[in-house]
């Protein structure tokens, strides 16, 4: 009987220790920092991040309108001229690429200003306006 009794109790404590050890480990992964700090000049191994590089200046007239421009003067949405049309685009063009860039960044008729890109820089409209242009003579 004694070892039995002791038996139980000795399975008891090994239980009891398991699940303690399994307390101990849930509440350090609760407790772990989410993160680490990575100083440029630190060895943070291949986990860091890699530098952001800087812009390389605005980007071409064919990528501008593809993000922005394409949209409408593809379709023809709000009466947008589409690009090729060279029939719509000539009255515009005889008012001078000047007019074409002032209307494209301040907005013009149904067209918001920058084509509703706020955050592009004026010399990108003015390549996309030049790359519609030359796609539509």
């Amino acid at each position: 009987m004694k070892r039995v009794l002791a038996v139980v109790l000795l399975g008891f404590g090994l239980t009891a220790g398991a699940v303690m050890a399994n307390v101990e480990d849930e509440i350090r992964s609760r407790i772990a920092p989410v993160g680490e700090v990575c100083q440029q000049g630190d060895d943070c191994g291949a986990a860091a991040a890699p530098a952001q590089t800087a812009s390389s200046g605005p980007r071409p007239g064919p990528e501008v309108y593809d993000a922005v421009c394409m949209a409408c003067h593809t379709t023809g949405a709000a009466g947008a001229p589409k690009k090729g049309d060279a029939a719509a685009w000539a009255p515009r063009i005889d008012k001078g690429m000047e007019t074409l860039i002032s209307h494209a960044i301040n907005g013009f008729n149904a067209m918001p200003a920058k084509g509703g890109c706020a955050s592009c820089p004026d010399e990108e409209i003015a390549n996309a306006v030049e790359f519609l242009v030359s796609e539509s003579q």
